[in-house]
């Protein structure tokens, strides 16, 4: 399946990877299909692009790169909805945000993916340990560029 992406254009993906969020996210509920873009061999950070609406993408990432105790309480409604038998079997992404020179995750808000079914899930936590903006890695400082002066 091709699709349009506002960040790269038109782009291939393998129709049997679509995930499908049968709720849609937070703010966007008829948006329900969904891709993971790569954009480079790190792997660390990826593109929740919009099978439907091209201009909507969400950089995501595994926050346990970063928080490594962080976990999700899954209720079994939605184990089940997710097709899960435990909390184990789920992958758990964040959407990440550029906030001045730091990158910071909505650690209220996880994505939670069946890679068995592709179905995925966004909760809402209450646990006030963690916020929408989280911090999770400073950006290093853009260094200036070198001028050459020519006579």
């Amino acid at each position: 399946m091709k699709i349009q992406t506002s960040k790269f254009g038109l782009v291939e993906i393998d129709d049997n990877k679509i995930m499908a969020f049968p709720k849609g996210l937070v703010g966007f509920p008829t948006c329900q299909r969904f891709a993971l873009i790569q954009t480079n061999d790190e792997g660390v950070f990826f593109w929740l692009q919009s099978v439907d609406r091209s201009e909507l993408a969400f950089v995501v990432c595994d926050p346990r790169l970063f928080v490594p105790d962080y976990r999700v309480p899954i209720k079994s409604e939605e184990l089940e909805l997710l097709g899960l038998k435990s909390p184990a079997e789920a992958e758990v992404l964040v959407i990440v945000n550029k906030v001045d020179d730091m990158l910071t995750g909505n650690l209220q808000g996880p994505l939670v993916i069946s890679a068995a079914s592709l179905t995925a899930t966004q909760l809402v936590l209450s646990d006030k340990r963690y916020t929408t903006r989280h911090p999770l890695i400073k950006l290093a400082a853009a260094q200036p560029k070198a001028m050459s002066k020519t006579a």
